[in-house]
C-alpha cells in the first residue's frame, strides 16, 4: 500500500498515553485522497502515484487541471501531489485514507512550507556571529561583515548568505512518530511540531531515515 498522504495542519495539542505521559502532538487532517494518475517506468521512466486532496468548485481550477482530472473521471481536486513508490497496487480513482496508509508507532517525514518571518538580518536568518561588543565597536554589533574577496572576483558570489526574506521555505521534519490515527475523522497525530502555519498544506511520507 502507498505510504503517503496529503493533509491540512490543524494545530497542536497534547495527548496522554496509558502511563499518563503527556505528548505534544500536531493534529493533521490527512485525506481522504484519491489517485489521480499512476506513473509507470515503461512510460514515464519512473514509478509514482499522484494523489488529489480537497474537493473544490471547478471554477477555481484552470482548464488544464480540469482536463487532467476529467480525463480520469475524478472530481475537481484543489491540490495534486506526487509520491514516488514502487509497490502500491493502486489504480486511478482509488481512495486512500489515513487508516490505509499509516499505523500508530510508525515513523514518518512531514513536508510543509515554513511560516513567513518577513525581512530578517543575517544574525537572525543565518546565525552570523556579529561583531565585537567592545574594543570600540559602536554601531556594527549585528552587521554581517565582509561578503566578497576583494578585486578578484570583485563581486559577491551567487548564493552568498545575507539578510533578506526569512521563512516560506519547503521544510521536511524527519523521522517523527505517529501517536494517533483516527480513521473516522481522518485525523493523524504526529509527535512534536511540523512545518507550516495552521491550515497549511502538508505531505506525509514514510520516513527515509529510520
Amino acid at each position: 500500500m502507498l505510504k503517503g498522504l496529503i493533509g491540512k495542519k490543524i494545530g497542536m495539542t497534547q495527548i496522554f498515553d496509558e502511563q499518563g505521559v503527556a505528548y505534544a502532538v500536531t493534529l493533521i487532517e490527512a485525506g481522504p485522497c484519491y489517485v489521480t494518475q499512476v506513473r509507470m517506468p515503461e512510460k514515464e521512466g519512473y514509478s509514482a502515484v499522484q494523489l488529489g486532496f480537497g474537493e473544490v468548485n471547478p471554477k477555481r481550477l484552470t482548464g488544464g487541471q480540469l482536463g487532467h482530472l476529467k480525463a480520469n473521471e475524478i472530481s475537481p481536486m484543489r491540490y495534486l501531489r506526487e509520491f514516488r513508490t514502487k509497490d502500491h497496487g493502486l489504480n486511478v480513482g482509488d481512495k486512500v485514507t489515513v487508516a490505509d496508509a499509516f499505523v500508530v508507532g510508525e515513523r514518518v517525514d512531514v513536508i510543509g512550507v515554513s511560516k513567513g518571518k518577513g525581512f530578517a538580518g543575517a544574525v537572525k536568518r543565518h546565525h552570523f556571529h556579529g561583531m565585537n561588543a567592545t574594543h570600540g565597536t559602536s554601531d556594527r554589533n549585528r552587521a554581517p561583515g565582509s561578503r566578497g574577496s576583494g578585486t578578484t572576483p570583485g563581486r559577491v558570489l551567487k548564493g552568498a548568505r545575507s539578510d533578506g526574506n526569512m521563512g516560506v521555505d519547503r521544510v521536511t521534519a524527519q523521522n517523527i512518530k505517529v501517536v494517533l490515527v483516527d480513521a473516522e475523522r481522518n485525523l493523524i497525530a504526529i509527535n512534536g511540531a511540523v512545518p507550516g502555519a495552521k491550515g497549511s498544506l502538508v505531505m506525509i511520507k514514510e520516513a527515509r531515515k529510520q
